[in-house]
């Protein structure tokens, strides 16, 4: 059977090319080497729990907003989302190096409001010599995308004199990856700016965003394929042609899309006329972002009461010091409708224990757990095969933007690009990128490749 596009990898922007494309009536395939589909976006089960991987909020969801739009496009607005608190969805903690107490005697907590001009409001309260930068960065947040050779830690420090505010501004980037000397602004600018204008958790676990897309791919005519390692993209003059897996399958399509790493999409072809060894070169010398752990804890009955936001814990340091001890904290939405919370995710880019930094924000939270359960950025790498388990793919640098922003096109022109990799990390960046790969599949008439016979 000849696809019209198979798509290699499940993970969520390979999930959304497949929709949209089965949307418009193409045949598609989704070929994924485990044996759930989801990526990054998939959950495990334990005990009866449902435990997340790699998501756990998004933001610019309210109606009128960007990501509403797209959401609905895509059918994911009829999950359980969840608001979070509007004077509060993310709440930064500054504490001294040898704090080890309670946030309230050791240092200071600042909140992230909902809203521009709310969020300018309650952080000039704690900065009021700041409120006039604090509204050039929320015009900046609103304003056209900045230039991608643009450093984000030299903007925020050329543009706020208070370096507490600059740490507290990039205080929740655990969802990105936070480097002084390469993190562009673009990127900065695209973690922040949608969670400002509303942000939402998922009562229940990240597998429902899966389930839906999967469910939508069959019920348009699409397939979803478990157990399906691609292990070679056959070329024959100048086009991908086949699709070669370790079930022994072979798969042919007019256009392939490729949700892996971009490294791992170029090892597949393995003798191509267009790919040449400059192109495999650039993009196997890629550096990669670094990985993340997460501890998955299972607390006791009614031990600790929900709390409607992100806790993010820093000590010893200014957060973008990478020796600086860290922690985000996030907690499930309570399915029974109940005021505690029984699972609760803490996020740390090392392997030390997470418990007592956080204990600082949680007093007790210790003798709260029952179960706790840690995936590492070796657990990423069994399961998505990304090098080193890069928690947010490869590492973009504005100092060398035109290098490291990669496009969705390859030099072999039915072999497209989609995922984390490509400009964007996080939720709405996979999306986003996976509609720019849509885009340029249409514009460049993909589908008439093969019967033009080139």
């Amino acid at each position: 059977m000849l696809y019209d596009a198979v798509i290699i990898g499940s993970g969520l922007g390979g999930l959304v090319c497949a929709r949209q494309l089965a949307q418009q009536g193409h045949g598609v395939l989704v070929l994924e080497q485990h044996w759930q589909p989801g990526g990054c976006m998939q959950s495990y089960q334990r005990r009866g729990h449902a435990l997340d991987t790699g998501f756990h909020y998004v933001g610019g969801l309210a109606e009128g907003q960007p990501m509403h739009e797209v959401f609905s496009q895509l059918g994911l607005m009829h999950l359980p989302w969840h608001r979070m608190d509007p004077e509060g969805f993310d709440r930064i903690t500054i504490l001294s190096p040898d704090g080890s107490g309670t946030a309230g005697t050791t240092g200071r907590t600042f909140c992230l409001a909902e809203g521009f001009d709310r969020f300018v409001e309650v952080l000039a309260a704690d900065f009021p010599h700041q409120r006039e930068a604090l509204q050039r960065y929320v015009d900046m947040l609103q304003g056209p995308d900045p230039a991608f050779n643009i450093g984000a830690w030299q903007w925020l420090s050329d543009n706020f004199s208070d370096p507490l505010l600059v740490d507290v501004l990039a205080g929740s980037c655990l969802k990105t990856e936070l480097r002084r000397d390469s993190m562009p602004l673009f990127a900065f600018v695209h973690s922040q700016k949608s969670f400002i204008q509303s942000s939402w958790r998922l009562k229940g676990d990240s597998s429902q965003i899966v389930r839906s897309l999967t469910d939508d791919i069959r019920r348009m005519g699409g397939e979803v394929v478990c157990r399906a390692e691609v292990q070679e993209l056959v070329e024959h003059n100048g086009l991908l042609t086949t699709a070669r897996c370790s079930n022994g399958e072979e798969y042919q399509g007019r256009c392939f899309i490729s949700d892996i790493h971009p490294a791992l999409t170029v090892s597949l072809v393995k003798e191509s006329q267009r790919m040449k060894k400059v192109f495999r070169r650039r993009i196997s010398a890629l550096e990669n972002t670094a990985g993340l752990y997460t501890w998955s804890l299972v607390l006791k009955p009614q031990t600790l009461r929900y709390f409607n936001h992100n806790k993010y814990v820093y000590r010893g340091g200014s957060v973008w010091d990478d020796a600086t001890e860290r922690v985000a904290i996030s907690c499930r939405v309570p399915d029974d409708g109940s005021d505690y919370a029984t699972l609760l995710d803490l996020m740390t880019t090392g392997a030390a224990d997470p418990l007592p930094l956080a204990e600082c924000v949680l007093p007790g939270l210790r003798d709260m757990v029952s179960e706790q359960y840690v995936s590492s950025p070796a657990t990423w790498q069994r399961f998505t095969h990304t090098p080193n388990g890069s928690a947010f793919g490869v590492r973009n640098d504005y100092r060398n933007s035109l290098m490291t922003m990669l496009s969705p096109m390859t030099p072999i022109p039915n072999l497209l690009l989609t995922g984390q990799s490509l400009a964007l990390p996080g939720v709405e960046g996979v999306v986003m990128t996976a509609l720019e790969t849509l885009r340029l599949i249409g514009s460049l008439g993909v589908w008439e490749f093969r019967s033009m016979g080139v």
